[in-house]
């Protein structure tokens, strides 16, 4: 019976250490409430797509996320929004179109996690970085976004000149 507790206890041990929700502390909120929110205040949208056992995202959130300056930074100048690229929930998209948070996830090739999608006030897509990044790489992304510098160069093309 002790060995069934143990195991069970250390089931939700681990569980708990992979969920990859988005990180704490800051005001994400669905993908509908985010574009709404977007289109009333002119900030970009920077779209968070996560999903449950995510290892990177979970360490992402951890390490990047857990920066007072950064977290300053986002929660002022962008509408948050978090996705769970696995999820049926459904949402509207700028068109009328529902569709779920997984059928998003496929359309904007969230075929892995974290993926960071940065949209216009009107949801038109800007970028979208994949993969585990630093708060430096966040910063550098802020300067891209609110810059206006995609609309002159890629982001490649940015980082290699450091603008």
């Amino acid at each position: 019976m002790n060995l069934i507790k143990t195991l069970l206890a250390a089931s939700f041990l681990w569980a708990g250490a992979v969920l990859a929700d988005p990180p704490p502390g800051y005001p994400f909120v669905g993908y509908d409430a985010g574009l709404k929110a977007a289109r009333a205040s002119g900030k970009p949208i920077f779209l968070y797509f996560g999903r449950y056992g995510c290892a990177w995202c979970d360490h992402t959130n951890k390490q990047t996320f857990s920066d007072a300056a950064l977290k300053k930074l986002y929660t002022e100048n962008y509408e948050l929004v978090y996705v769970d690229a696995e999820s049926g929930k459904r949402l509207t998209l700028p068109s009328g179109e529902r569709i779920t948070e997984a059928e998003l996830g496929v359309r904007l090739q969230a075929f892995a996690t974290p993926l960071f999608v940065y949209l216009t006030p009107q949801g038109d897509k800007i970028v979208q970085i994949p993969g585990f990044k630093t708060v430096q790489d966040f910063r550098d992304y802020d300067r891209y976004v609110r810059g206006g510098h995609y609309k002159q160069k890629n982001l490649l093309e940015f980082l290699g000149g450091k603008s």
